[in-house]
């Protein structure tokens, strides 16, 4: 049991002994998959914890504050998906976690969903919905297949809203 307690004590202090800087609006500069992830498992970055990049010296001058993600794809992914009860928010990963929701019209079902803000950019691949559905069978809670067009719809929404924001902001 000490031991235990001294390792939970212990991994925090291990954790703070690390800098870091936010990532760069470059690294999603190229358009394909491949080239975002290359390097991150293995190659000279080793693995990329807590969006952290240690290849780049401290103290350059491009050390920027606030999101690690647009923001106009954080807001408008919070507005649109505002109607499901908020489990999670990660600004700075870009991961939004909603809880499970039940449709007062359709009790027996619920849906649930987790956003990702895929980029430092407005553009229309800079976000990626899921969507979960339960159905309720026997008074035990059952996954089931959401609408095929349901992740697609919210994206939708969420791309039209951020340029919504954008061009309110423009016109400022």
């Amino acid at each position: 049991m000490r031991k235990i307690l001294a390792f939970g004590l212990l991994l925090p202090l291990l954790a703070a002994c690390g800098n870091s800087r936010p990532v760069g609006n470059d690294e999603y500069g190229d358009d394909s998959r491949r080239s975002r992830v290359s390097g991150r498992l293995g190659n000279s970055d080793g693995i990329l914890i807590f969006g952290t990049d240690r290849t780049t010296p401290q103290g350059g001058g491009n050390q920027e504050g606030g999101l690690g993600v647009n923001a106009y794809l954080w807001r408008a992914t919070l507005d649109t998906l505002s109607f499901l009860p908020l489990s999670s928010a990660d600004p700075f990963g870009g991961v939004i976690i909603t809880d499970w929701y039940a449709p007062p019209s359709a009790p027996d079902e619920r849906f649930r969903a987790t956003a990702y803000i895929l980029g430092r950019q407005l553009r229309s691949d800079g976000v990626r919905v899921t969507v979960f559905r339960q159905v309720r069978q026997g008074g035990a809670w059952v996954d089931a297949a959401a609408a095929p067009g349901t992740a697609t719809e919210l994206e939708n929404q969420v791309l039209s809203r951020a340029r919504e924001l954008r061009s309110q902001s423009a016109g400022r």
